[in-house]
């Protein structure tokens, strides 16, 4: 067995590794490995589990096709691309299959069915097509399937209710249309259903009560109508599972309205007569109106456009400052995750379901917008896994906003001092290890060093799965070609010491 995990080991993977003919496991994960799968990767017809996920692999997966023993493969976060290749199907012994984050594209290949003791399956991001055949309903074993943010097209078909060992089902952010099926109910150890982001519509099937185990639902965007069932596991269920369809009705704490009565058709009738009798007569007035707030919104739209531009850091995305509005709820109160020196931070979800976290900057504060220049130039060029990442930028004459990956665990701060909250020694020891990786990246391994100048705990936020990033640069120092040291006034780089102080105690 080889394991070389997080080390920055750069390059391509030695065609001379296809020599290790015994070696049953490869795991080179989160370096900065460059190249495709060697063609001698075919000599290692031992190789049980190869995991080279978070890495650059470019290129096909062609090479894998003569390793039959092949049971765990972890290609994720890389960029292979390409089709699934069609010897897959014949890799009985696979288990586990994650290519989740790449570039492949075309469908999912005929012979990939034939994988019937296939236990995981993850396929999201990436830019498969096609439809899911009657065929998947053959996969017995498999307890979590994921195949989310690609072009699958189609029905949902019928035999997923057959997959009764099934318990993550993710089918978001596609283009499924028809309904949800009615087998769905069939699958009783099902936990977590996604399938938001789709064009479905119809009824939610009432079967769906009878799941037992079902914990997280999620059928927002999508054309869904009709009653939403108030059994089983539904009573749990909150609004946001069932967000932006069109004719959902039912209990008042989904925000949805109320469903009609039987004996409530025949007033339905009446208002429809009376509408018909009396709405001609108020018609002019009403299209006045609505041309005059038209009018209005559409000036105040066309005068604010002027003045807003979007600054990026090298990124295709996107995010407008009417998204940004819509996103936050207007900045309320309630999505507010805290206030900092030069603004405050509120949660956010885009359009496309994703949270984000909007850092607005208060202009009225003095330097400030000093603040945001630094933050923009500092983190336009910088990557690296323990930095929080930027997704855009906003800003016009009043207004400068970041746009940034949303971090569900919070600061390190909270998890130090509140009575809440526990830290033990290994995810101490790991956090640790995460900011010094980031501060070693912004120190020596970035083209111009980087100088945080403001390392401390409120500074350094934990994802879903505790791994640290480093945030807030507005006081940052970059220093200069030739420059092995710079002078500051800032005091706040006692943080560096006091972060490991902290950690420790």
């Amino acid at each position: 067995m080889l394991y070389i995990g997080t080390s920055g080991i750069k390059g391509t993977i030695p065609s001379q590794t296809g020599n290790l003919t015994n070696l049953l496991l490869l795991d080179l994960p989160s370096n900065h490995l460059t190249g495709g799968i060697p063609t001698a990767f075919k000599n290692l017809q031992n190789l049980q589990g190869l995991a080279v996920r978070d890495n650059n692999l470019n290129g096909t997966l062609d090479n894998l096709c003569n390793l039959q023993r092949l049971a765990y493969v972890y290609l994720t976060a890389d960029r292979f691309s390409g089709s699934i290749p069609e010897c897959f199907g014949n890799m009985t012994s696979l288990r586990k299959l994650d290519l989740g984050n790449n570039f492949l594209v075309s469908a999912i290949p005929n012979s990939f069915w034939n994988l019937k003791d296939l236990l995981q399956l993850n396929l999201s991001s990436n830019s498969l097509n096609g439809s899911l055949p009657l065929e998947v309903g053959t996969l017995k074993a498999v307890t979590s399937i994921d195949i989310s943010a690609n072009q699958f097209f189609g029905d949902i078909p019928s035999t997923i209710g057959d997959l009764q060992n099934l318990l993550i089902l993710n089918l978001s952010q596609n283009q499924f249309h028809g309904s949800i099926p009615e087998s769905c109910g069939s699958m009783l150890s099902l936990q977590g259903l996604n399938l938001s982001h789709n064009n479905l519509s119809g009824f939610i099937p009432k079967s769906l009560e009878a799941l037992r185990a079902l914990e997280e639902l999620d059928v927002s965007y999508n054309h869904l109508s009709g009653e939403i069932p108030s059994g089983g596991h539904f009573r749990n269920f909150t609004a946001e599972s069932f967000l932006f369809n069109e004719a959902l009705c039912g209990d008042s704490r989904f925000h949805v309205p109320p469903c009609p009565r039987p004996n409530s058709i025949h007033r339905s009738r009446t208002k429809k007569v009376l509408l018909f009798v009396f709405a001609p007569l108020g018609l002019a007035s009403v299209v006045v109106a609505a041309l005059a707030i038209v009018f209005r919104r559409y000036w105040k739209k066309y005068r604010d456009s002027k003045g807003v531009n979007m600054v990026l850091v090298p990124t295709q995305e996107r995010v407008s400052y009417y998204e940004l509005l819509r996103a936050t709820d207007g900045y309320s109160e309630s999505n507010l995750l805290g206030i900092g020196s030069f603004g405050s931070v509120y949660k956010g979800i885009l359009n496309d379901g994703r949270s984000i976290a909007v850092k607005v900057f208060n202009l009225e504060l003095e330097g400030v917008l000093k603040s945001f220049d630094v933050e923009c130039e500092v983190l336009k060029n910088l990557r690296h896994r323990n930095l929080v990442k930027v997704i855009s930028t906003c800003w016009n004459q009043d207004f400068r906003a970041l746009v940034l990956e949303y971090m569900c665990n919070g600061s390190l701060e909270k998890w130090l001092y509140s009575d809440n909250y526990f830290l033990d020694t290994l995810q101490r020891l790991n956090i640790m290890i995460d900011v010094a990786s980031a501060v070693q990246y912004l120190h020596e391994e970035y083209s111009t060093p980087v100088i945080h100048c403001d390392l401390k705990p409120s500074n350094v936020l934990l994802d879903e799965d505790m791994v640290a990033h480093v945030s807030d640069f507005g006081v940052a120092k970059m220093l200069e070609k030739e420059e092995s040291f710079a002078w500051t006034k800032t005091l706040a780089t006692i943080g560096y010491m006091l972060q490991s102080m902290d950690l420790r105690g």
